[in-house]
C-alpha cells in the first residue's frame, strides 16, 4: 500500500503554520531496523517498557516520556493501527498535543477503514 498521499494530507499540514519535522506510515514489518520496530511493538502488548531501554528510531535515541510536557524541544508519536505504525516527529514551536492530534486523528482514521 502507498502511504504518501496519507502523509502528505494529513500528516505534514500547517497547524498554526508549522508543520511535523518527519512523518511516515510503515507497515509492522517497516523499514526502520528489525529490533526497532519490536521494541515499538512490544511497548503497545507491554506499556512502559520502552521507558527503561529508551526508543531507538532509525538509530537515533530518543527519551520516552508519556504524559509530560517540557521535557526537550521536540518527541515523537506513533499510533498503532492494523495494518501499520503512525509516526510523527515534531520540534518547537509545534506542541506535543499538536503532534498528538495529527498521528492520533489519522491512525484513528485507518483504523476505522480497516487499515
Amino acid at each position: 500500500m502507498l502511504w504518501q498521499a496519507y502523509i502528505d494530507d494529513h500528516l505534514m499540514c500547517d497547524i498554526d503554520c508549522h508543520h511535523l519535522t518527519v512523518a511516515a506510515i510503515l507497515g509492522h514489518h517497516g523499514s526502520f531496523k528489525p529490533e526497532e520496530i519490536t521494541a515499538i511493538m512490544k511497548d503497545f502488548d507491554e506499556p512502559g517498557s520502552l521507558a527503561p531501554t529508551q526508543l531507538h528510531l532509525g538509530g537515533t535515541k530518543n527519551v520516552v516520556i508519556k504524559g509530560k510536557s517540557g521535557a526537550g524541544s521536540g518527541g515523537v508519536t506513533v499510533k498503532k493501527t492494523g495494518q501499520a505504525l503512525v509516526f510523527g516527529i515534531y520540534e518547537e514551536p509545534l506542541t506535543p498535543a499538536q503532534c498528538n492530534m495529527l498521528v492520533e486523528r489519522l491512525g484513528d482514521y485507518l483504523i476505522d477503514q480497516g487499515l
